[in-house]
């Protein structure tokens, strides 16, 4: 029981760092550099893919729509779906301001 109160606590650290490192990117080519460095190739093309998923969704687009679209798994789509009906809000509050 320690051992996961500990992992979680690292988790925890290790998320606050990547987030404020993050926030301290002050343009895009600096997103650039730091994202080509931390994901892997096909992160940087599952991450963003999952953003355009979720903009088309919250455009009213149907799954075979935003599929069309995007190119994404029914899969991808529809996880996307839930965290858009079920999850934080992340993906509205994002939708605002790009």
């Amino acid at each position: 029981m320690e051992n996961n109160y500990i992992e979680a606590i690292k988790r925890e650290k290790n998320l606050d760092m990547f987030f404020n490192a993050i926030l301290s990117l002050k343009n895009k080519e600096e997103c650039d550099k730091f994202f080509e460095d931390i994901f892997t190739a096909k992160e940087l093309i599952d991450i963003p893919q999952r953003l355009e998923v979720a903009m088309l969704l919250l455009k009213g687009k149907t799954y075979q729509e935003v599929g069309n679209v995007s190119g994404a798994s029914t899969s991808t789509i529809t996880r996307v779906s839930r965290c858009i009906q079920y999850g934080r809000g992340g993906y509205r509050q994002i939708e605002e301001r790009i």
